[in-house]
Formats: C-alpha cells, structure tokens, sequence
C-alpha cells in the first residue's frame, strides 16, 4: 500500500475540524491541524525589564516572543509591528492561517481532495 499526503490551508480551526471529521470515514493514517505564524517562535514566560536593560533583543522585547533562530529575531523586530508606528494590525496573518496535513492510503486520495476542497480548504 502506498501512502499520499496533503498540505492544506483553512481560515477557521472550526473549518479544519469539519474537514477532518469528514476525512475520518476514509483511509487516514494520519492527521494532524496546527496554526502557523510568520515568525517561529513561542510566547516568553520569562520576567523582562525593558528599565534594566533585562531583555534578549529588540524582537522579545516588541514582539514578546522567544525565538528559536537569530534570523527570525532579527524579522520580527524589523516588521511595521514592532516598531508601534503600524497602523494597528494585530500583526497575525489574515486569511489562511491553519493547516491541515492528511496522509491517506492512495486509493483514498483523490476522494479526500475532494472532501477538503468541499469544505472550505485550499491545496
């Protein structure tokens, strides 16, 4: 048996959660939804002082986040958000910003697309 696996993007969980209800009657090995952001990273439970100098970089400090690459550190404190002179965007990503990813028996594979696609998500 061979395996095929699908990517796709939603705009609600609630959406993804109703696709993948419907995916449970087919031949899924696997199935997982999660929500993504632009930058990697996850909310920071340490204390910081921004008074004392008490902070690991300009990006936890605005962003308020620990991030696990330099580089995307270095993102996120140059994005329009950090700055606080945006024009007040959540800074979030609109639109399409949970994924669903499926992996299914071959055979199903064509049919679940088509479930997917019925229920609101993109490929």
């Amino acid at each position: 048996m061979s395996e095929k696996s699908i990517l796709a993007t939603f705009r609600s969980p609630e959406e993804a959660e109703g696709a993948a209800a419907k995916l449970k009657a087919l031949r899924v090995i696997d199935m997982q939804i999660a929500r993504f952001d632009r930058f990697q990273g996850e909310d920071v439970q340490q204390q910081m002082n921004p008074l004392t100098g008490d902070f690991a970089s300009l990006g936890n400090l605005t962003q308020s986040a620990e991030w696990y690459s330099r580089d995307a550190g270095i993102l996120a404190a140059a994005d329009p958000t950090a700055s606080g002179m945006s024009d007040g965007g959540s800074g979030m990503p609109t639109g399409r910003d949970i994924l669903l990813t499926v992996v299914v028996d071959e055979s199903s594979h064509h049919q679940a697309m088509r479930v997917i696609r019925e229920c609101g998500g993109e490929i």
